[in-house]
């Protein structure tokens, strides 16, 4: 989403937008894909995450007004990004 690059859904994270009265939308991370809800999916890497807030992606693709908050999904792909390797389009190409 935030780095617009396509992958299988198998390599992205699925997630769901969960409102309450009265306060922000919240994200929350859905990982078996079971969750009810219009979704959005993310790369499992805080660069694309980042990228997706800047751009106000997540309130286009779940079609919600107003800001959301991330806080739930920051967690989940900070605390993976020490178990997953680093995602091909996002590795840094060394130069001499």
């Amino acid at each position: 989403m935030g780095c617009r690059r396509r992958a299988s859904a198998s390599e992205l994270l699925r997630v769901v937008v969960q409102r309450s009265e009265g306060s922000q939308n919240r994200l929350v991370p859905d990982p078996q894909r079971r969750l009810s809800g219009r979704g959005a999916h993310v790369h499992h890497s805080t660069n694309c995450l980042d990228q997706a807030v800047r751009k106000r992606a997540f309130a286009r693709a779940l079609r919600i007004d107003g800001a959301v908050d991330v806080a739930m999904v920051r967690a989940l792909v900070e605390s993976e990004s020490a178990e997953r390797p680093t995602p091909a389009h996002e590795k840094q190409v060394e130069t001499e």
